[in-house]
């Protein structure tokens, strides 16, 4: 037996619990480690309040969590790590817990902090398969709403590696990090649109809506075609005939292990705001449904 958060019904933060749970073996290519770090997304949250659960209903005790990164201490058949091995990747059966299972395990460097190599799972596979789809290409101009989140702030610096103009809409205290970062960052709110024709009179090519603040049909009409633009935050999507972007799994994505090297490089800032304990799994959804957070959020079980 280990220690795990669950919960056990949709609802506030203080429905997730610290309790005792069967320690998880590991499958056919599969590795359990000893979690150092697990990342806190907003998936979690809304998984957790219930407004996933026409798409995705829960099948209850939940044990929340989509990344971690720790220790091997045990392998399935096949599995590629081996016992003591330092990794990271994207739980199986959740990460909010002692142990947890990862499928695709990636070798954590000694470079990469624990807190930094489990947030940067989800959000950067996110922020990169979304640059793939909207080929994303040097000279072009991308508008990224929500620069200043986790995954607008891994699309920021990705697309202007790349030789992209990059302008995003973020909040008042943001716009001098999300400028740093590469970006031409402009207020959102009333107005956005032309604030965002002033930063980019060349014109807007592609945008990701990281946001879900109902920005799309006037995204839409910025770029002129509803292809040119991805959602991964806003379910009224198909209204706009527009992309909604949602992961899944690519045994052909090595999308991770190219992330994992430019982080490890000091190629790419994964900001982490907060770390808790494991029994604080409460006051951390807490924090990013009431946006407190700069930046990502992780439990140190």
């Amino acid at each position: 037996m280990s220690k795990a958060i669950i919960f056990s019904e949709y609802g506030a933060p203080e429905v997730l619990r610290l309790s005792e749970v069967t320690t998880p073996e590991p499958g056919p290519g599969q590795v359990r480690i000893r979690v150092r770090a697990a990342s806190v997304n907003p998936l979690d949250v809304k998984i957790r309040s219930g407004l996933m659960a026409k798409a995705a209903p829960a099948r209850f005790p939940v044990i929340p969590g989509l990344d971690a990164a720790g220790v091997v201490d045990a392998v399935g058949e096949g599995a590629d790590a081996a016992v003591g091995d330092e990794v990271l990747g994207a739980a199986v059966g959740g990460s909010y817990g002692e142990y947890a299972l990862l499928d695709r395990p990636v070798a954590k460097p000694r470079a990469l902090s624990w807190e930094v190599a489990a947030s940067l799972v989800t959000v950067g596979r996110t922020a990169f398969r979304v640059l793939r789809q909207l080929e994303v290409r040097a000279g072009q101009t991308l508008l990224i709403h929500g620069a200043a989140g986790s995954v607008g702030t891994v699309a920021v610096q990705l697309a202007a590696a790349r030789g992209s103009t990059v302008v995003g809409t973020v909040g008042e205290h943001d716009i001098e990090r999300v400028t740093a970062l590469g970006a031409t960052a402009v207020r959102y709110g009333d107005g956005w649109t032309e604030r965002v024709k002033a930063a980019a009179p060349q014109g807007v090519d592609a945008v990701l809506d990281a946001s879900g603040a109902g920005v799309l049909a006037d995204s839409v009409a910025l770029t002129g075609d509803s292809a040119r633009v991805i959602t991964i935050a806003d379910m009224s999507a198909a209204q706009h005939d527009v992309r909604f972007s949602a992961g899944g799994a690519d045994p052909a994505d090595d999308s991770l292990s190219q992330l994992v090297q430019l982080a490890a490089a000091g190629a790419l800032e994964v900001p982490v705001w907060r770390a808790y304990p494991l029994d604080q799994a409460a006051t951390a959804h807490g924090d990013i449904e009431a946006r407190r957070n700069r930046g990502k959020v992780v439990l140190l079980p």
